[in-house]
């Protein structure tokens, strides 16, 4: 039992994080121009740097399934 609560409490925490990786990229879309890219950058810089930490420490494929996009989503913030 001791094991699926530290499960839970680690699930609950990884949501809350999405979470608020979620608010501010919705922020950044609804955000006046002015500061609306610098907003998806810091926003989608977190969810790269977390993707390259969960490679490093978790699994590999995380880089496919949450860096690359972030990298992707980046460069059409800034380049289109």
């Amino acid at each position: 039992m001791e094991k699926a609560q530290l499960t839970k409490v680690l699930a609950q925490n990884q949501g809350l994080y999405n979470g608020f990786l979620a608010a501010g990229l919705f922020w950044a879309l609804i955000a006046p121009e002015t500061y609306a890219v610098a907003l998806a950058n810091f926003f989608l810089l977190c969810v790269l740097i977390a993707g390259m930490y969960g490679a490093l420490t978790a699994s590999k494929k995380i880089i496919y399934t949450q860096s690359v996009p972030a990298l992707l989503a980046l460069i059409a913030v800034n380049f289109f």
